[in-house]
């Protein structure tokens, strides 16, 4: 073997040797790069897991708590419900209330616009001492008002008015002791008399209030 052959064998060993290093040098950033990668991956993935393992965590403790809520809730509202006497001290009679506590106070706040019941009911409490009805009255609007359940929901006034006639001092006075009376709160904006002390005429504009059902939503939380 002459020289010239001898370098050709070296430089040949050499090349394949530095093709080889070039491979595994190659491989070897392709493995790290995908080793990175996938180390990156995995660690969003446990971070996410652990943020979703804490807010679990926090809606338990809060369910539980609302669990302890909602039955001291229930036992309050069966303890006040069943008063007696009721708080608008009528005693119970016969084992059952004609009006409860928590009739009252729906009532005395409905969530529901019914202008025709409130106009029977002003018509039924004035009828209770006899008074001479000349009118009752008032504009109502069921067709725009809305019943729809808020999230914050606001008393909305109903205004309406009504007269008497023939009425004489004392029932003057027996009519507002009625009103004030009323399971729905009624509040007097204007009262116009006329007449003498044994024969008045009473026009009163009044307005008493609904408001609509407070809407309760189980929120959603997207967890990133």
């Amino acid at each position: 073997m002459n020289i010239r052959q001898s370098v050709s064998f070296k430089q040949l060993a050499l090349s394949k040797a530095n093709t080889q290093m070039v491979a595994v040098t190659a491989i070897a950033a392709f493995i790290t790069v995908l080793c990175l990668g996938a180390a990156n991956y995995f660690m969003g993935i446990s971070s996410y897991q652990a943020k979703i393992i804490t807010a679990d965590k926090l809606a338990d403790n809060h369910l539980r708590s609302d669990v302890v809520a909602k039955n001291q809730l229930v036992s309050d509202y069966r303890k006040f419900g069943s008063a007696n006497p009721n708080i608008l001290g009528t005693p119970n009679q016969s084992g059952s209330y004609i009006y409860n506590n928590a009739t009252i106070i729906l009532n005395a706040l409905p969530s529901q616009y019914d202008f025709p019941a409130l106009i029977s009911s002003i018509q039924a409490l004035l009828q209770k001492d006899n008074f001479n009805v000349t009118s009752i009255g008032g504009t109502d609007n069921s067709a725009s008002v809305s019943n729809a359940p808020s999230n914050s929901p606001q008393p909305v006034s109903i205004p309406f008015s009504f007269s008497i006639t023939n009425a004489n001092y004392q029932q003057v006075q027996q009519l507002f002791t009625q009103m004030q009376e009323a399971i729905q709160p009624l509040q007097v904006e204007n009262v116009i008399l006329s007449g003498t002390d044994s024969d008045m005429t009473v026009t009163v504009n009044a307005q008493t209030y609904f408001q609509p059902a407070k809407e309760f939503k189980i929120g959603t939380e997207t967890i990133q």
